[in-house]
């Protein structure tokens, strides 16, 4: 068997004290930069749908819902606020558009108004009523909650968010349009009707054709 010569030796120390210092400057090249900013600054990376067109357009959509005339027709007929109940906001666009996040600030922006009640979604009184069960089940007399009580809703808010898209070489548009009704939902009337649209030209470097 040979045994490896002092220069083989000298050789092999060489190459593993270079690899050493190799690996610490590829880990660091390929390094992460995190920094937070505010909740409610606008960013645009992409140039689709983010927080910020989620929270423009229900603040703006609900301002001028509750600006209708619907409104005062109501508080002239009842002695108490409105209820609504926000129901479906279907995605028909070309892209993911998390209609949950969507509802939520719609809900927030009619609940901060002041002007109406809010009442839970279908799939939130499931839990109520579960909840209710389980009280009539476990919890003392004094403490339970009645069942057959609901607030019903007086309305229903629902809608439908769309897009178009349109290409040229390194230029991209996109178009969203925000539909939203309120349905009153005892003669199932139309009382308002809103529409919001947003358009993003979107340059070569921002998006991935």
């Amino acid at each position: 068997m040979r045994t490896p010569s002092i220069h083989g030796a000298g050789r092999i120390l060489a190459i593993g004290i270079l690899a050493l210092l190799v690996v610490p400057w590829a880990g660091c090249s390929s390094s992460k930069k995190v920094t937070r900013i505010e909740t409610d600054t606008t960013v645009d990376l992409s140039g689709r749908w983010n927080d910020t067109d989620s929270r423009e357009i229900s603040d703006e959509m609900i301002l001028d819902c509750l600006s209708g005339n619907w409104l005062i027709e109501h508080a002239t007929k009842a002695a108490k606020r409105p209820t609504i109940i926000v129901g479906a906001v279907r995605n028909q666009s070309l892209e993911h558009i998390p209609s949950g996040t969507f509802i939520a600030d719609i809900e927030r922006a009619l609940v901060n108004s002041g002007k109406v009640d809010v009442v839970a979604t279908a799939a939130e009184r499931i839990d109520l009523r579960a909840e209710k069960d389980d009280q009539w089940a476990n919890a003392s007399e004094e403490t339970i909650k009645e069942r057959g009580i609901e607030q019903g809703a007086d309305y229903m808010l629902s809608g439908t968010v769309q897009s178009i898209e349109d290409k040229e070489k390194g230029t991209k548009v996109v178009f969203y349009q925000v539909d939203l009704t309120l349905l009153d939902i005892l003669s199932n009337r139309k009382a308002w009707i809103g529409q919001k649209k947003i358009k993003k030209v979107i340059s070569q470097g921002s998006y991935s054709p």
